[in-house]
């Protein structure tokens, strides 16, 4: 039996006031029974629900819009994948379904879009760029286990997340490394201007101890590589970045096992 596949998050969440109408979703745990469908194998229950959070004094909703990140992901992967390996993964036929679905779906629903981001087996670097490490919060869940989860707003995000693309350019670093921060910038900065941003570790959390999980302090070594950047030490930007790089190693080499 093969593994069941641990995930982080990055997610948006709506004022309650504007977020409309969503009953709150209720966490499957450690259960979630795989489930087999038109578009693959999936395991997240298909409910229009809501992830519901208590932050800064106010109440916030996420909508998990399952159904749409199923058929965008799938679209995505095939276009990042469009060899035999892809077709081999997701069906020529099967996407264009996917793709039409989605389509209907724009179509009644312009403003359709995921508020969830999902990284399997570890969290992205990149994601720490739009947080402070003070803003890190050391969590524990309802089943006694523990995570580690940040939150910001909108604004905050946005504005670290253009700083980092600013520093790697004018440090040289490549497209390759620089482009995927301005994507997450730019899907970030869709939203409306008064939402809150999640990192939460989610499953992945589960791949560490909890004395790891009390020592991670990704984002500060993160923050701390970008500004040694910006006063041009590369050393010990290399330093930072590379403890941050080897906490993560293991977990992200998962992505690519079988």
């Amino acid at each position: 039996m093969g593994r069941v596949i641990r995930a982080a998050y990055l997610r948006v969440y709506l004022p309650e006031r504007e977020a409309g109408r969503f009953d709150p979703h209720v966490d499957a745990g450690h259960g979630g029974a795989l489930v087999m469908g038109e578009f693959g194998v999936w395991r997240e229950s298909l409910r229009n629900d809501a992830y519901v959070a208590e932050w800064s004094g106010h109440r916030w909703v996420c909508p998990r819009y399952p159904r749409l990140r199923m058929l965008e992901g799938l679209v995505a992967f095939r276009n990042a994948y469009p060899g035999v390996a892809g077709s081999a993964l997701a069906p020529e036929r099967v996407v264009r379904s996917a793709a039409a679905e989605l389509e209907r779906l724009y179509r009644v629903r312009p403003d359709a879009r995921s508020h969830i981001l999902t990284s399997s087996w570890h969290v992205p670097l990149r994601w720490f760029a739009a947080f402070d490490p003070v803003e890190r919060e050391f969590v524990t869940r309802r089943d006694g286990t523990h995570t580690v989860r940040y939150r910001t707003t909108l604004g905050s995000a946005l504005e670290r997340l253009e700083d980092a693309a600013d520093v790697l350019e004018e440090a040289g670093f490549d497209d390759a490394i620089v482009e995927p921060v301005h994507d997450l910038h730019e899907w970030l900065a869709e939203f409306p201007a008064d939402v809150m941003v999640e990192l939460d570790y989610g499953t992945v959390a589960e791949s560490f101890s909890d004395g790891e999980l009390a020592l991670d302090e990704t984002a500060a070594d993160i923050a701390a590589s970008l500004e040694a950047l910006r006063e041009g030490d590369f050393d010990l930007a290399g330093e930072h970045y590379a403890a941050a790089a080897s906490r993560w190693a293991a977990a992200q080499a998962l992505t690519f096992s079988n």
